[in-house]
């Protein structure tokens, strides 16, 4: 995809690069920094591969859109968008009057692509909740949201790869000390890599499981 589904064009060239993250993996970032000490600095999400988001891009299936506001005055748009691991929450209210104004006007399911900052909130119950403000929200084809998925997991596994092959202290990058710190030396990225996995194999239309037992068949076969 091209920097402007980066969100990274015109009068945007300073913001910060949006990154991809699958849904299985972004629910569970709850971890929200401020790099600066200004109040303008920009907050990060640290996933939990070890990269720190300010604005991420996601695209996938928007299934609900609506209006959850309790003031007829108002609107407070919610929305879910479902990619092949699972579930973003979107949430758009008078401060994303663009955003909303496309909530409005898609009737879902349709694909859409969504640029905008993740949000960390803690429940009464005390359970950590993530979602996304948008600043854009476009509909897209389903190519689009193929070659997305396919991007997301070339770059969730990369970062898995280099959380793994590092140890924690001198030789590890800032954001991956920060992601060990924020998640524990306990992480199981295991999940993650088998999400972005089996997204690749829904996208290419191969059933994992079956595939694997052709494999083992095969291995079998080849002994014989």
């Amino acid at each position: 995809m091209s920097q402007s589904d980066n969100g990274n064009n015109g009068s945007s060239m300073n913001r910060q690069v949006a990154k991809r993250a699958f849904a299985t993996e972004f629910e569970d970032a709850s971890h929200i920094f401020q790099a600066g000490s200004s109040e303008r600095s920009p907050k990060f999400a640290m996933l939990p591969s070890g990269e720190a988001a300010s604005r991420v891009l996601i695209v996938g299936t928007l299934t609900e859109c609506e209006d959850i506001s309790k003031n007829s005055d108002s609107e407070y748009w919610q929305a879910r968008v479902v990619d092949p691991t699972g579930t973003f929450f979107v949430y758009a209210g008078k401060y994303q009057q663009e955003a909303m104004g496309a909530l409005r006007g898609i009737e879902a399911p349709e694909y859409v692509a969504i640029v905008g900052k993740p949000r960390s909130y803690e429940t009464d119950d005390g359970d950590m909740l993530v979602s996304v403000t948008p600043e854009s929200i476009t509909t897209v084809e389903e190519g689009t949201r193929d070659q997305w998925v396919v991007e997301t997991a070339e770059q969730t596994l990369e970062r898995i790869d280099a959380m793994e092959d590092v140890d924690v202290g001198a030789e590890a990058s800032a954001n991956i000390e920060r992601a060990h710190e924020a998640y524990g030396e306990d992480l199981d990225l295991g999940q993650y890599a088998q999400g972005a996995k089996e997204a690749l194999a829904q996208v290419a239309g191969i059933d994992i499981a079956e595939s694997e037992v052709e494999d083992d068949d095969g291995e079998e076969d080849t002994e014989e």
